[in-house]
C-alpha cells in the first residue's frame, strides 16, 4: 500500500486546513493521522476504521479536527478546525492492515505516507 498525503499548508490561528491522504489501494482495517512537531516524538492524532464507523482522537484536538473517509476513492481526510500554533508540525497519515484493534502506537501501524507539512502561525 502506498499512501499519499496533501493538504498542509501555512494558515493562521483560527483557521481551517483539510488534509487528505489518497491510499494506492483499499485499506481494509484502520487509518490514522499522526504528527511530528520539530524535537518532538511523533504523536497520535486520529484514527478512523475501515468502514467509518470508529473513530478516536487525541484529547489534544478533539472538537476541532475529525477524521473520515471516502472508500470509494480510497481516500482518507483531516478536516482540522481552530488551528492553533501548537498544531504546527509535519503530519502523516497511517495504515494499519494487520489488525482491527484501535491503536495510537506508531509501530502498529505498517504503511506510512510522506509528511506533509502543517505551519500555524499566532
Amino acid at each position: 500500500v502506498q499512501l499519499q498525503a496533501s493538504g498542509g499548508g501555512m494558515v493562521q490561528a483560527g483557521g481551517s486546513l483539510r488534509l487528505s491522504c489518497e491510499a494506492s489501494e483499499r485499506v481494509y482495517y484502520r487509518t490514522a493521522w499522526f504528527r511530528q512537531a520539530p524535537g518532538k516524538d511523533r504523536e497520535f492524532v486520529a484514527t478512523i476504521n475501515w468502514d467509518g464507523r470508529t473513530t478516536y482522537y487525541a484529547d489534544s484536538v478533539k472538537g476541532r479536527f475529525t477524521i473520515s473517509r471516502d472508500n470509494v476513492k480510497n481516500t482518507a481526510f483531516l478536516q482540522m478546525n481552530s488551528l492553533k500554533p501548537e498544531d504546527t508540525a509535519v503530519y502523516y497519515c497511517a495504515a494499519n492492515t494487520r489488525s482491527l484493534m484501535l491503536t495510537t502506537t506508531p509501530s502498529d501501524y505498517d504503511y506510512w505516507g510522506q509528511g506533509t507539512l502543517v505551519t500555524v502561525s499566532s
